[in-house]
């Protein structure tokens, strides 16, 4: 057997937490106790719930926890033959390439072109190699067009390819990647994945990839790792074992599994006799044409919205016939979209469809220059007023794509407390709102942490909490469930639908295609900065000719059934229509 490109023997990290005198506290490990090895030609998956020390783990790989993440390091950590406890990073980036969570974190040229020969012009590589493998790598990634761009101007999915071809450029035979394809539209899961099947093929690299996303990864995966909650290894093994076989396990630890598996397991629960477990649509629409099935219901959202725009005299935001450019080029190309009263809005699209631009402009965080843009956005609804006086305009709260981009205070309770501050609510009513908040996103024990070190999905569930403590009328966000594991990402979406059911209008920005197909009302979907569909989702997620024109894919889940003898259970297109579990612990 080969040797490993990294090994990691009871690594046990506990990060160190200032304090207010200037000193710091450990705290709790995580992880605690990982065994993992990583070897040429294999990626191995590492799963568990937000929180159980993943991305610490990587950055335990490159040296970077704690040469400059200070932490305290029990084990061993051996990555490319170095001791990586005694190796500073810049000796290991030969040897070890990283992709981190926050690609933005890795950005420090001017040009896409430079950022990706940065690093092979700083291992001494002649100038033609370092073309060479640039031009490599951009092409793989699907950037070499866009080299001359500042990277500033690429979408948040745009920067995420950007860093894989960084790391990609170096020549690194083991390559981290720390959520790779959270910010990246369909089309590019899969050319991702495709990239990383090419990458690996001949048997010389390997891969450690932390992922949530698994209805692509696992086609690319050879071994799974799953931490739980305190960080310890709960199980691991291939693929299947591990994602079929202890699907109920890696349930109960509040792990993602594929769409296909999570509706084989509420299948199941119902009494379909399905096993094995499916991994893929394909193996599902197998085992359930392999059965007899019961009839479907297939019910539709409280709200059905119409399968046309709604009546601009509905509209609490009106975007009227607008365009911007930014950087020589058309962001948004003439759009008209009015978001009524109720809506549960899914904005979807390709990566650099202009789908956070238009989100931001809408919820007003984004004022461009008036020379670069042409047409209007007003917000004519809001709540009545007493004493017959004009309605308000709505409250609009907003959620960046990239949670670090809205921390302004040094702990998580200040954070959530600053908004309501500046709009003078009493203090108690600031205090009682913001108990609230730490309870429901499972916070509590943190109220007291920067938000800077909090996990990628914690900071992800503080900078939801600070837009919905103050209880807007309008509440729009950038790819809500980006690095949430399943459990927390259910509570949030369960959260969101009990704002919009209390009256909040929601706009959504996903590549989810099977969230959006689960919990909006109303799909909008752009192409090159223009409203291409709009309708329910019923209608444009059925639409397979709009999905591909767009770089996007039909849910799994409607991919499973559409391909079905029965033709009545093509008609099911969410978890939600499937037969009702006995299991409460199976959910979606």
């Amino acid at each position: 057997m080969t040797s490993p490109l990294l090994e990691l023997r009871g690594l046990r990290v506990r990060h160190h937490l200032p304090l207010d005198d200037g000193g710091h506290r450990l705290g709790a490990p995580a992880p605690d106790g990982v065994d993992l090895a990583v070897r040429p030609g294999e990626v191995v998956l590492l799963l568990g719930p937000s929180g159980c020390g993943k991305s610490t783990l990587a950055l335990a790989t490159n040296g970077l926890v704690p040469h400059a993440v200070a932490a305290d390091v029990t084990g061993e950590v051996a990555a490319g033959g170095h001791d990586v406890a005694q190796t500073r990073p810049p000796l290991l980036a030969a040897d070890v390439a990283m992709v981190f969570q926050d690609p933005d974190a890795q950005v420090v040229t001017g040009s896409v072109l430079d950022e990706v020969c940065f690093a092979p012009e700083n291992l001494c590589l002649p100038p033609a190699e370092v073309l060479a493998r640039a031009e490599d790598a951009l092409r793989q990634v699907g950037l070499w067009e866009r080299r001359e761009d500042d990277p500033a101007l690429l979408s948040g999915g745009g920067r995420q390819r950007l860093a894989l071809a960084c790391a990609l450029a170096v020549g690194a035979r083991l390559l981290v990647l720390d959520e790779p394809t959270a910010n990246l539209d369909p089309d590019g899961v899969e050319q991702f994945y495709a990239t990383l099947r090419s990458v690996t093929a001949a048997g010389e690299r390997g891969v450690l990839l932390v992922e949530h996303d698994l209805d692509a990864a696992v086609d690319a995966a050879d071994r799974v790792v799953v931490l739980d909650a305190a960080g310890r290894v709960a199980t691991t093994g291939p693929v299947r074992e591990v994602l079929a076989d202890r699907a109920e396990l890696l349930a109960e630890l509040g792990v993602w599994l594929p769409t296909t598996t999570i509706a084989a397991l509420r299948l199941r629960a119902a009494g379909v006799p399905i096993d094995p477990l499916p991994l893929t649509p394909a193996e599902l629409t197998a085992a359930l044409d392999a059965v007899t099935l019961p009839a479907p219901v297939v019910g539709e959202p409280d709200r059905p919205p119409p399968d046309r725009p709604p009546d601009a005299r509905d509209a609490v935001i009106s975007v009227d016939h607008l365009t911007l450019r930014r950087g020589g080029r058309t962001v948004l190309d003439d759009v008209s979209l009015d978001v009524a009263r109720g809506d549960l809005l899914a904005l979807v699209g390709a990566n650099g469809a202009g789908k956070t631009t238009l989100a931001q402009i809408v919820a007003g965080v984004l004022r461009p220059r008036r020379r670069a843009v042409a047409g209007s956005v007003r917000r004519p609804g809001g709540a009545p007023r007493p004493g017959g006086r004009p309605a308000r305009p709505p409250a609009v709260g907003f959620v960046f794509q990239n949670p670090e981009h809205q921390f302004v205070t040094g702990r998580v309770d200040d954070e959530l407390a600053h908004g309501l501050r500046v709009r003078g609510v009493p203090d108690g009513e600031i205090a009682a709102r913001v108990d609230d908040v730490l309870d429901r996103f499972g916070l509590g024990d943190l109220r007291d942490r920067h938000p800077f070190w909090l996990s990628g999905g914690q900071k992800r569930r503080l900078s939801v909490g600070t837009a919905i403590v103050c209880r807007p009328d309008v509440l729009v966000l950038d790819e809500p469930t980006y690095g949430q594991d399943r459990e927390r990402a259910v509570e949030l979406l369960d959260l969101l639908t009990a704002l919009h059911d209390d009256g909040t209008t929601v706009v959504v920005v996903s590549h989810d295609m099977q969230l959006v197909a689960e919990h909006a009302t109303r799909v909008v979907v752009l192409a090159d900065g223009r409203v291409v569909a709009d309708g329910s989702p019923a209608v444009v997620l059925g639409d397979d000719a709009v999905l591909a024109a767009a770089g996007l894919r039909t849910p799994p889940l409607a991919r499973a059934t559409r391909a079905l003898r029965d033709p009545a259970w093509r008609a099911v297109t969410r978890l939600a229509d499937l037969p009702a579990a006995r299991l409460a612990e199976v959910d979606a």
